[in-house]
């Protein structure tokens, strides 16, 4: 009887173990998913995309030269958002998000290009030709992906959230992107490094919307600004659809 019972209670504890074992690599992916996030630009669109991470449970930090300045916005969106310098916030993340006006890429390349290297870069910028000039000219010469990967030297860059205004990502990427009519909104996204993308596709799941990777980095000017592919409302088939892009 006594080996009966023995043998019973060896029997569930193992069946615990083995519970306990196949349960934690469920349970590592999930606290992974997860990450720290650096936003270079709080403003309309660094604002917007980062508060949106943050309330779907991403520590963010939001860089300003002067942090101090953030304090109302990182009051509002709670303990997951804070507030530091641009080589702070690069630090901090696991990925950056770049979301300043385009005639601030040459002094990113100045300033931050070691900081941001090997780094997974989100690039949301957009040039345009009355404010940024020469930079806007070499955009068109170049394609807007080379030219930000030349001002972000070994960054790990994928192009994503440049191809709609800050407005409409704050509406439709509201409660996790359930509220918009007719289905989540697409989000296309291009980049060389495949585990970039993967990065960059689950950060754009996490704030809302379905991401479309339309291919190498070369192919951000299908949905540059002033193409084509800019500033369409659509779920992921459409847009696959708009863009020439298979199912």
């Amino acid at each position: 009887m006594r080996s009966d019972r023995t043998t019973r209670r060896a029997a569930l504890a193992l069946a615990a173990v083995l519970m306990t074992a196949t349960a934690m690599p469920a349970l590592a992916q999930e606290s992974a998913k997860k990450i720290r996030i650096g936003v270079i630009g709080a403003g309309n669109i660094g604002g917007t995309i980062g508060g949106l991470w943050v309330k779907d449970g991403h520590e963010v930090m939001f860089a300003s030269r002067h942090p101090e300045t953030l304090a109302p916005m990182i009051a509002e969106l709670g303990p997951k958002a804070k507030a530091g310098t641009p080589e702070e916030a690069i630090k901090f993340g696991e990925a950056v998000f770049v979301a300043v006006p385009y005639k601030a890429y040459p002094d990113l390349a100045k300033d931050l290009a070691t900081s941001l290297s090997g780094k997974v870069v989100l690039d949301a910028g957009n040039a345009t030709q009355k404010r940024d000039g020469a930079l806007y000219d070499e955009v068109q010469a170049n394609g807007i992906g080379a030219t930000s990967a030349k001002y972000l030297p070994g960054a790990k860059v994928v192009r994503a959230f440049n191809a709609a205004n800050y407005k409409v990502f704050a509406k439709a990427g509201a409660n996790g992107g359930q509220d918009r009519p007719g289905g989540r909104m697409a989000i296309p996204i291009a980049g060389d490094d495949p585990a970039a993308l993967k990065v960059a596709e689950g950060l754009v799941r996490d704030a809302g919307f379905d991401p479309v990777v339309v291919g190498p980095l070369k192919d951000a000017d299908k949905f540059a600004m002033g193409s084509p592919g800019f500033g369409h409302e659509a779920t992921a088939p459409e847009l696959r659809e708009k863009l020439g892009l298979g199912k």
